[in-house]
This record gives structure tokens, C-alpha cells and sequence, in this order.
């Protein structure tokens, strides 16, 4: 299984322009410690949006990779989003969402791909050109590294056990939005 902190760290390190954006959950954290940019933005209770939010700044800055970091339970609260990503075929965009088979923030309830909801499988179904499911840190770096040169959409399904997560040391919410659209000249 895929250790998301090591797995993050990897891809920031390959990073120069591209745009960010996380769903509420731990992957928030993991994408903070493996490296802090302007271009991240930190959804705050938002269950289910990044990938929404993620497809609209895609649309809106085509020259810009985007990556939407997204979780089982997050994706699962918003799977009308993959159909319309699929239909909107941005090139510049890559999903990856990040499977913990839980609802960890909440107290690790199980979601539906603890049993048998295949999320790889329902985004080629909605029409993903590229879809890989990766287990291993290499698998994932091999599919990360393709993704940042080759056009998508990508979904990219990465299988994970869910660590503990220090949480915090993020800045408000208002405060990201901020800094965020300063990094992408989108304030006046």
C-alpha cells in the first residue's frame, strides 16, 4: 500500500507551476508537509468539491496542469463530477484520488470501497481516457511522472492505508483563497 506523506513529498519535489487542490480530508496534511506553495489550495469543508473546484480552474487556465488531490469519501459524496470531467475532457487535469476504504476524519466508518465500489473502475466507465490503480510508491511515482508530461484527464486510483495525520498549520481559509489567487494573478 501507498504511503500518502511519501507519495506527496515525491510529487511536490516534481512540481514548477501546477495548480492544486485538496478535498477536506488528511490529504490536506500529507500535501503541506511534503512541501508548502502558493499554488496549493486547502479545501476546508467542502466534502466532494475538489474535484468540481479542480475541473472549473482547469476549463479556466488550460496553459496550467491542475491536480485535484481528492478521498474515497470525498469522491464518493460527488461522483457526477467524473462523468462531467470526462465529458469536458480537460488535458491539463489530474485526478488522484486517494483510497483509505474510510471516512477517516469521522471516526474511520468504512465507505463503499471497502467492499465493492471500484473507483477506477466507474471513471473509465464515466469516460477517463487514462485511469491507472497503483499500490506501491513506484507504481505511483511512474503514473505521477507520465500524468505531469502526458495530456488527460488522468485519474490516477491510489490504494492506501491510512496513517495518522498531524493536523494544523494551515492558514485560514480566507487566507488561502488569498494567496492562492495572488499565485495565479486572479485577484484584482
Amino acid at each position: 500500500m501507498i504511503d500518502r506523506a511519501e507519495a506527496s513529498k515525491y510529487l511536490v519535489g516534481k512540481l514548477k507551476d501546477e495548480l492544486i487542490v485538496t478535498s477536506l480530508g488528511n490529504e490536506k496534511y500529507d500535501l503541506l508537509s511534503g512541501g508548502e506553495r502558493d499554488r496549493n489550495f486547502y479545501n476546508w469543508n467542502a466534502m466532494g468539491m475538489a474535484s468540481s473546484i479542480g475541473l472549473g480552474l482547469a476549463m479556466a487556465r488550460p496553459e496550467l496542469k491542475v491536480i485535484v488531490y481528492d478521498g474515497d469519501g470525498s469522491l464518493l459524496m460527488n461522483l457526477g463530477a467524473l462523468a462531467t470531467i470526462a465529458l469536458r475532457e480537460p488535458r491539463n487535469l489530474i485526478h488522484i484520488v486517494w483510497d483509505n476504504r474510510s471516512y477517516a476524519m469521522t471516526g474511520g466508518q468504512p465507505t463503499a470501497t471497502a467492499f465493492h465500489t471500484d473507483l477506477a473502475a466507474m471513471a473509465k466507465g464515466a469516460g477517463y481516457p487514462k485511469v491507472e490503480r497503483v499500490e506501491t510508491l513506484a507504481a505511483f511515482q511512474n503514473a505521477a511522472d507520465r500524468a505531469l508530461t502526458e495530456p488527460g484527464p488522468w485519474f490516477i486510483h491510489c490504494l492506501m492505508e491510512e496513517k495518522p495525520v498531524k493536523g494544523g498549520g494551515l492558514p485560514s481559509p480566507t487566507a488561502i483563497k488569498h494567496r492562492f489567487m495572488d499565485a495565479i494573478g486572479a485577484r484584482h
